[in-house]
């Protein structure tokens, strides 16, 4: 297959996914609304993921912080990943399955949603800070792909894009991050 090919195939795929994604209107609204109803209580949104998953996490969070469509006011939204004082203090002291866990017990409250992002569902240290969330009383949210992992089964909701390849995903993950931040800037200050 010429290299030609094989972008317009892989492009392909992606149209098909993002199609698709159309019949998740619904849930990503609720996921917006979940967050508005959050920020408009005076709570925030938190965000976690590994490798790519970390950086669409920051880029969403950074949406909210920052704008995204709107002038308007800050949004309260941070990425657990971004902190490497606080990431490697706990690998090392705790392990790296509690770098997210210990961040929101100590900067979570009840009210607050926590967002995590993993293209597998089985990341250990987003079901760990599910955890710690669910003792706290703050949301949970899965935005996942393939089958949806264990997060499916624990997180209060899930969002299960519908793509099987970590590249696919991932830019099905941004794509709903953006329309979750579109809706959200619509809700409060459209």
């Amino acid at each position: 297959m010429s290299k030609s090919n094989y972008i317009r195939e892989e492009l392909r795929q992606l149209s098909e996914a993002a199609t698709a994604l159309q019949q998740h209107a619904d849930a990503i609204a609720e996921i917006a609304g979940i967050c508005t109803t959050a920020l408009l209580n005076g709570n925030k949104i938190i965000f976690c993921g590994n490798g790519g998953s970390a950086a669409q996490s920051q880029h969403i969070a950074a949406e909210l912080i920052g704008r995204y469509k709107l002038n308007r006011p800050a949004l309260a939204s941070l990425s657990l990943c971004v902190d490497t004082s606080n990431i490697t203090a706990i690998t090392n002291d705790y392990g790296y399955d509690e770098i997210f866990s210990r961040q929101l017990e100590g900067i979570g409250h009840a009210g607050d949603v926590l967002i995590g992002l993993s293209t597998s569902g089985n990341s250990s240290n987003i079901l760990a800070a599910f955890s710690q969330a669910d003792k706290m009383g703050i949301h949970t949210i899965a935005l996942v792909g393939r089958d949806g992992g264990k997060m499916a089964s624990v997180a209060q909701t899930t969002l299960i894009v519908p793509a099987e390849t970590s590249a696919h995903i991932q830019e099905l993950h941004i794509a709903t991050g953006h329309l979750i931040c579109d809706l959200i800037e619509k809700d409060i200050h459209g």
